[in-house]
């Protein structure tokens, strides 16, 4: 009597088992899960079209509050500036003033304090005696010893502070030539200058 065969232990037949996945599969499925769901993707904004965001109130307050400082400093330093322009011309005005008056001062001083003396031309006569003669026997002409001029033989001599004409003997005056005074003739020829700047030609003469 013929055996039946057993059937193999495990279960149905071997046709009916899952067959293993293929590499090649696995990677398409992976690659299909990469694509739909991307990770840790970075975002770049566009500066045509991105608007900027627009200021706090913090923000302006801050700005409104700078501005304004820089203003004020602006503005002080403007008034410091035209202070010192100010100062500056004081100055100079007040050193031109003290300047002016100084030398109206001094001017005024010399002429108050410098005192004038007319001189006149005189010849001793056969006594001695002075005697008034032009005063051109006397200027132009070089002066010698003792403040006698020499001219055609003669000689003559100025006398300072006298009054008198010509022919007549001088009244009053000296022959010695006064210091720190303006010495004239009576035609108006300057002897000496007293003062400032002053010079003297005359010398002293005994009489």
């Amino acid at each position: 009597m013929a055996s039946e065969e057993e059937p193999p232990k495990g279960g149905g037949p071997a046709d009916d088992k899952p067959e293993p996945e293929t590499q090649s599969d696995a990677d398409q499925s992976g690659d299909a899960e990469a694509e739909s769901s991307p990770a840790g993707s970075i975002e770049f904004q566009d500066a045509a079209t991105t608007k900027p965001r627009p200021p706090t109130p913090a923000e302006l307050r801050a700005r409104d509050k700078y501005a304004k400082k820089q203003q004020e400093l602006e503005e002080a330093r403007l008034e410091a500036e035209a202070k010192q322009r100010r100062q500056r011309r004081v100055l100079m005005g007040a050193a031109a003033t003290v300047g002016v008056v100084g030398v109206v001062a001094g001017l005024g001083y010399w002429a108050l304090s410098t005192p004038n003396v007319t001189a006149q031309c005189v010849q001793d006569d056969q006594n001695g005696q002075p005697v008034i003669v032009p005063d051109s026997y006397c200027t132009g002409h070089s002066e010698g010893v003792n403040g006698f001029f020499f001219f055609g033989g003669h000689q003559y001599r100025y006398y300072y502070g006298s009054s008198g004409s010509v022919g007549s003997r001088p009244s009053g005056g000296t022959t010695v030539a006064p210091k720190g005074a303006n010495v004239t003739t009576k035609s108006g020829t300057s002897i000496s200058r007293g003062g400032l700047g002053g010079s003297s030609s005359g010398k002293s003469s005994g009489s």
